[in-house]
């Protein structure tokens, strides 16, 4: 699977929220100002697994061509992946 320049972007994103998050730990900002950055960047990682399973499943859906057995596999592969990340 190709990584998009958006998909790095997300991940990119990601890393500016974690270093600000950081940041607010050590000017010891209120906490609960703290769990909110925490769980925005929750988000954004659940949001950008669900991109990456989702374009992973539909090249493989494609490269399956027909076979509807390996179809299935490939569907319950990326539902394992997407329960796991939870």
């Amino acid at each position: 699977m190709q990584y998009t320049d958006p998909m790095k972007n997300r991940v990119k994103r990601m890393e500016g929220q974690l270093r600000g998050i950081l940041k607010m730990m050590e000017e010891d900002k209120d906490c609960k100002e703290v769990i909110t950055q925490l769980s925005a960047v929750r988000s954004a990682v659940d949001r950008t697994i669900g991109v990456i399973v989702s374009t992973n499943l539909l090249e493989c859906v494609q490269k399956a061509d027909g076979d509807n057995e390996k179809m299935d596999e490939i569907i319950k592969e990326a539902m394992n992946l997407v329960v796991k990340s939870r």
